[in-house]
Parts: C-alpha cells; structure tokens; sequence
C-alpha cells in the first residue's frame, strides 16, 4: 500500500513542500485574486463594542477574559472568566452595547485547593451555580479544551473530554428518556487525541466533526488529519456482553479538502463548520480547514454534500489486522449481518440496538474507520487562501443575502481578527461547482477600544452572524464588536461605485445614493 498523500504533505520537509507547492501553481492551484474593497480602519472603529460595562458612566471592567458567546433570539449572552453577561440585541445604540444583566461568581478557597492538587491554576477554577448536574462528559475542565454539544430528540449530545488531563475524550449522550451511552473508553481506534469542533442533526444521525491524530498511517511521526463521525439518535446501547451503555453505531471517515492535481495539496486542520445548508439543491456543510504548523500556510473552504458523507458510511470497513501490518480496506464477505454501524429499525428483526448480534457488536467495535474519505464538493476548495499571513479559523454563512434572499455571502474570521467577505457564485443548476468573488477584507478588531493589539488578544474566538439586525458579532478576549454586514454608504458618491462593488447587500436607490437594500426592497 502506498503512503497517504496526505501524509506524506504533512511530513515532507519545508522544501519539498515548496517544490510541491510551486508545481501546483502551475498547473491546478486556484488563483487568489485580492478583495475588492479593503475597508479602512477608521469605520471599524465606529462600530460598538462590548467592554462589560451596564451604562457608559460605569468603570470599564478590566480583563474581561472572554471565552464564548451564544445569541438565543434577540439575546446574546457573553461568557467570560466568573462572568456571565446578558445583552438585548434590540436595544443597542451608539458606539457601545451595554449589559442588561450579569452573574458573578467566584471559586470558594476549597475549590481552589482542590484544583491545586490537580495541577490546575488558581485562574481555572469553577463553582458550581444554579441547580446541581454533574459536568462529567458534558463539558471540561479546562476552558481551553474543546467542547461541542447539541440537543436532538430530547437528549443532549456532547463531545468533550471526562478528565483533568484530556485524556479520555467521550462522545456522549444524556439529560433525556433514553439511556446514556459514550464511546469507548481508551481505544485509539475511536479516538486518538481529537479536537472536536461541531455536532450537525441531519437525518436519523448526530454528525460530529473533529480532528485527530491517524492512526491508519504508518509513520514515525505524528499525523493530523479532519473527520467525520456519526452515531444513530436512536441508539440504545449493546447486548450486557457487548458494548454495553456504549454507541453501537460510531463509525467515522476522513474528511478530504484539497487541491487536486499530480500531488494534491492537502488542508488536513478543520477549525470550524457551518450549519446544514440547502444550497443548488443539496444538503451540505461547510468547513474552514488549514495546513498543520510544519507546512506552507494555507486555509481552505471545503463544501461536503450530506448525501455524499452518508454513502461512504455504507461503504467499505479499514482494518489492520495487526500493530505491524498496514491498514487494508476489509472484503465484502468478511462483513457481518447486519450491516455494524446501522441504526435499528422498528418492525424489523433487530427493533432495538440491544438486540444486535455479539458477531455485529464485536465488528463494530474494533472497526470504527471507513476505508474511503468523503470528497468534497466538486473535488476541490470552493476557497483558498495561502499568500497572507494569518489562518482562517471560523465562519458564518448568509444564504438569504439581497433584496430577493436569494444570494450566498460567507464571512470568514481569521487568526489575527480579519474578516473576509466573499459572494459565492452558483455555477449551472444542481452543478458542483461554483465561483467566487472576494468582495472586502475589514479589520475586526477595534485596539482603541479593546486595548492592547498582542496576537493573543486580536485571536478571534467566536463569530456569529445575527440576521434580523445585519451585522456580525465579533468575540475577542477582551471585547465584542458589532460590525454591519455592508458598508454601502462608501460607495455613494457614484453608482458605478456602487454597482462595482458587486456586494448583494448595497444598491442604487432613487435618492441617488449606495443604500443597504433590505429584504423586499424593489
């Protein structure tokens, strides 16, 4: 079996990579044209910022040390170190936005003794609030460790890990009528030191997207490579022999994004996804994926179609048959029934999980990775980015943009606080393929007010975009800012400014002036 091209990217030494690299760009390697439009810093720094204050008299509480945010209706609740911060969107004004309602809470001495002892530091620290359920597998301890969870069918599903050290990850499920259940405890065939990033509801499925270190390629160093894993909503566990209060239906697969070519070029690190979308006719998801730290830099959006990851869950099994031997796909013949993986169906022979075959359950268990990799969409990025000095690392997707809600814009964060804006082209009907348009770059982040500029504090933590009032929400550290989806008001001195500047929001109104168009506007 020949080494994983993917591998083989990721581990070559700078040089080769750059052979590499230099070869593609003059063969399949997309252009990377420019924005349009880079929007000064000067019109960010008009925007609001949130800096933990109530009203504009209070003293600006220093070191907010943001880690989250999350907008439930018209609501955004900021979640930061002993604060949890309550802002009504509805309500901003001016160039600040203020709390409505805030809880502190502070770690009592034992706690922090406890945390001592674990090797944890006193600024880590948490005590419980509210009412009493325990966190174990349903978040970490550690607010740097990654955490992804979603409720579906009454149950709360959850991606973390279980302990101090981050050594157990866990897939888990809880909190409703059907029993919990995790993965596997301590089988690097499930999980090798993954970083989860998203949890997607699609079908009888929760899918959950991660990154990981491979074990299915044969070399001396390590590898990192994205996934895709899946367990059934429905599941109930295995028989009291086999997989017992553990997934009967885990199965994962290697996410592809790469420029194709002789030597593909490989975008191995996934940092962030979409939701589901409905675009040109199909279910699909995006991710922002880029190159590992010994690599030439480079981010990438690759789309995946759902119906596309799903076929190659009904695919071929990977196996190694033992810790010397390669990973070789497993035959047809060999492959129990049931299919392992599948979810049970009432009315059928196998109604329940529990009631599955030991033959099925012991298969399963030991065979968690599918030998093929779901492409993506059209075989290639939809987005590249390798000639710039930061990473993208989040993104948010309005498929409603214009007057007629018919039009795709992605916004896209990056490492240093940058958004890029792009309008996705459709290509023919139902086609795989579509085009792009770099529309503007803008600086996020507003050092003015936010404070010091350190690469710490421009790191982009969360983006979301919040549609009713057409603007982004920027988390850094220190602040978030509300920034408009458009700034149609540059381009109004001229109309073939503003028709140039090909952004689906703006347009030429009958005041002679570049207006934001608003849905319904004609």
């Amino acid at each position: 079996m020949s080494p994983s091209p993917a591998a083989m990217t990721t581990m070559a030494p700078p040089f080769i990579l750059l052979l590499v690299l230099l070869r593609l760009a003059d063969t399949a390697f997309p252009e990377e044209p420019g924005p349009l439009h880079t929007i000064p810093i000067e019109v960010v720094q008009r925007y609001p910022v949130f800096l933990g204050r109530a009203h504009r008299s209070s003293l600006r509480q220093e070191a907010l040390h943001i880690h989250r945010i999350l907008k439930v209706n018209r609501t955004l609740y900021i979640g930061a170190r002993d604060d949890l911060f309550r802002v009504e969107l509805d309500n901003v004004a001016g160039d600040e936005m203020f709390y409505s309602k805030k809880r502190t809470w502070e770690s009592n001495k034992n706690d922090i003794r406890i945390c001592r002892m674990k090797g944890k530091h006193e600024g880590d620290t948490l005590e419980m609030v509210g009412e009493t359920i325990s966190g174990m597998a349903r978040c970490p301890y550690d607010p740097r460790h990654a955490n992804v969870a979603l409720f579906a069918d009454g149950n709360l599903f959850t991606a973390t890990v279980t302990d101090f050290l981050a050594i157990d990850a866990v897939i888990y499920r809880s909190l409703g009528d059907s029993p919990a259940l995790r993965t596997v405890k301590h089988d690097s065939k499930w999980f090798r030191e993954p970083y989860f990033v998203s949890a997607v509801e699609w079908g009888p499925h929760v899918y959950f997207f991660f990154r990981e270190m491979a074990m299915e390629f044969n070399y001396l160093e390590k590898v990192v490579v994205s996934r895709v894993a899946r367990v059934c909503k429905g599941d109930l566990g295995g028989s009291q022999r086999v997989l017992e209060k553990q997934w009967t239906s885990f199965l994962k697969a290697r996410l592809n994004c790469s420029v194709p070519g002789d030597a593909h070029f490989y975008f191995n690190l996934l940092h962030s996804t979409s939701p589901v979308l409905r675009l040109q006719g199909r279910d699909i998801i995006l991710g922002v994926f880029s190159t590992p730290a010994n690599s030439i830099p480079g981010s990438a959006v690759c789309a995946f179609d759902m119906q596309q990851v799903a076929r190659v869950f009904e695919g071929r099994f990977k196996e190694q048959k033992s810790p010397e031997s390669i990973w070789t796909p497993v035959p047809d013949e060999l492959i129990p029934k049931p299919r392992p993986g599948g979810c049970a169906v009432q009315g059928s022979r196998f109604n329940s999980s529990n009631a599955f075959p030991d033959e099925m359950l012991n298969f399963v268990k030991t065979h968690p990775l599918m030998d093929e990799a779901v492409p993506s969409l059209g075989h290639k990025p939809w987005i590249v980015r390798t000639m710039v000095r930061y990473q993208l690392n989040k993104i948010v997707v309005d498929t409603e943009a214009g007057p007629y809600r018919n039009r795709t814009v992605l916004f896209l964060g990056s490492s240093k606080g940058t958004i890029l804006k792009f309008l996705i082209v459709p290509g023919r009907e139902n086609s795989a393929l579509t085009s792009n348009i770099f529309l503007e770059e803008l600086e996020g982040y507003n050092p003015e007010k936010c404070g010091e500029g350190s690469s710490q504090a421009r790191q982009l933590l969360s983006l979301e975009l919040d549609r009713p009032s057409h603007s982004l929400l920027l988390a850094f550290p220190s602040c978030v800012v509300r920034v408009p989806v458009a700034r149609c008001q540059l381009y109004s001195r001229c109309m073939k400014n503003c028709i140039a500047s090909r952004d689906p929001y703006c347009g030429w109104t009958r005041g002679s002036t570049c207006s934001f168009l608003r849905p319904g506007t004609r």
